[in-house]
């Protein structure tokens, strides 16, 4: 017998909700241990991601039709419901019905008669009550109305409709709920774009070359993913396009020595070795010791040899790394609202006290890492979040307390012009929002 794909599905959802787990990570890992056909494993994928996403949405759905509060009911009974839901209101192929018995069915599983007739009653009234839920509307209550028609926190559509009018926040908050692209970078330690695009089309893919990056692909439809890995294994990095443009404006040359302080998995990190020929050495750290692993794999994969990694707090001083690198890398931890698109829990993680706590500790690690670019240095400053006090505001505020330094300037990718600085907007530029500075210590 095949596995069950709503069993799988409800086991992930839960373990995403209640074990705080990462969707992607469940996922993947179910998907692994279950003999699934293709054609289920796509089903399954959708539904995890689906009512992921969608969860405030299904809850306000679900309290008008349970008169308990929904904290009330045991976690894998309500991921049970709220996939039910999903499938009820969301997905016009699959028959109300259909959704109603494998869901009574699911039940039975982990709950006694009472809790099958509690699901089977709530999921009845959903199929009734579909055509007369009535959302907020759009002129009188914007805020509300797309935090429940977009599959968004309140307080984040609240900050977005204040930052970018009522077209840019729903144009932002539809970004994040389309499946994102398999985006490629080549290794060209190996291969180059031209190849690799070629070989991956007579495979069957539909790629083309991204326009933002020289070494990107960007797969709009991929007919066997394992392939990818077992044929290509070492000509490619998973990254997205606005990611890729990091490693250019640092721009190390080979034979030089460069500092990568917040690595993992190594992304960049690689792609610095890649732009060096891998010739010199990168110290690459992070604070988690299980990522020091990441950057070791993906170094191995890749075929890289330049890269040290190493347990290493980036806002704690290394008195041995003093003026000592030519190239410095803070890819800072940020609250990640520019990439939520890839990251289906995420959205339902954060709150907006969490943004009070990233700027100080950005701050820290900037300062601490100039202290390792020599004279004449670069050092480039990311993240991958829209909010101006986690970008724009960190380097000009460092810049305005140290005067040995400068903006160093680099080219826009699209445009050619020199900037300063980028700010990448998903709902202006299609890409992962993202922010990339570039300054240099002056002789």
């Amino acid at each position: 017998m095949l596995p069950n794909a709503r069993l799988t599905a409800a086991q992930v959802i839960n373990s995403v909700f209640k074990d705080g787990a990462y969707a992607n990570i469940a996922l993947g890992k179910a998907l692994s241990k279950q003999n699934h056909s293709e054609q289920d494993r796509r089903f399954v994928t959708e539904l995890v991601y689906g009512t992921v996403k969608a969860k405030g949405t299904i809850d306000w759905l679900l309290q008008q039709l349970v008169s308990r509060p929904l904290g009330k009911i045991e976690p894998m009974i309500l991921n049970i419901l709220r996939l039910g839901v999903f499938q009820i209101y969301f997905l016009e192929r699959i028959p109300a019905s259909a959704a109603c018995n494998e869901s009574v069915n699911l039940a039975k599983k982990f709950g006694h008669e009472g809790i099958v007739k509690f699901v089977n009653g709530v999921l009845r009234g959903a199929v009734r009550s579909k055509e007369s839920i009535v959302y907020p509307d759009a002129e009188k209550d914007p805020r509300q109305y797309l935090a429940l028609k977009e599959f968004h926190p309140d307080w984040l559509v609240k900050r977005w409709l204040k930052q970018f009018g009522f077209e840019g926040a729903q144009a932002l908050c539809r970004f994040d709920n389309e499946p994102p692209p398999l985006t490629l970078r080549v290794n060209t330690l190996v291969s180059d774009r031209k190849t690799l695009l070629a070989s991956l089309q007579e495979d069957g893919f539909e790629a083309e070359p991204s326009k933002w990056c020289e070494d990107g692909i960007v797969c709009t439809k991929i007919p066997e993913l394992s392939v990818l890995f077992s044929k290509y294994n070492d000509m490619f990095y998973v990254q997205d396009e606005s990611s890729m443009l990091v490693a250019p404006v640092l721009a190390p040359q080979p034979g030089q020595t460069v500092i990568d302080v917040c690595s993992a998995p190594g992304g960049k990190t690689t792609h610095l070795a890649q732009l060096m020929q891998n010739k010199g050495v990168i110290y690459a750290t992070d604070i988690h010791e299980h990522k020091i692993k990441l950057i070791e794999e993906n170094s191995r994969r890749l075929g890289i040899t330049i890269i040290e990694p190493s347990l290493q707090d980036a806002a704690e001083f290394k008195p041995e790394w003093a003026s000592m690198a030519d190239c410095v890398l803070v890819d800072a931890p940020c609250s990640g609202l520019g990439v939520l698109r890839r990251r289906a829990e995420a959205r339902w993680k954060k709150n907006k006290l969490d943004l009070k706590t990233f700027p100080p500790l950005q701050r820290d690690i900037l300062r601490n890492a100039a202290r390792y670019v020599k004279p004449g240095g670069r050092l480039v400053y990311s993240t991958c979040t829209l909010e101006q006090a986690e970008n724009h505001y960190i380097p000009a505020e460092f810049l305005e307390n140290n005067s040995n330094w400068q903006y160093a300037g680099f080219q826009h990718p699209l445009t050619g012009e020199t900037v300063d600085e980028l700010q990448l907007l998903p709902q202006h530029d299609g890409t992962d929002g993202f922010y990339i500075c570039a300054l240099v210590r002056k002789e």
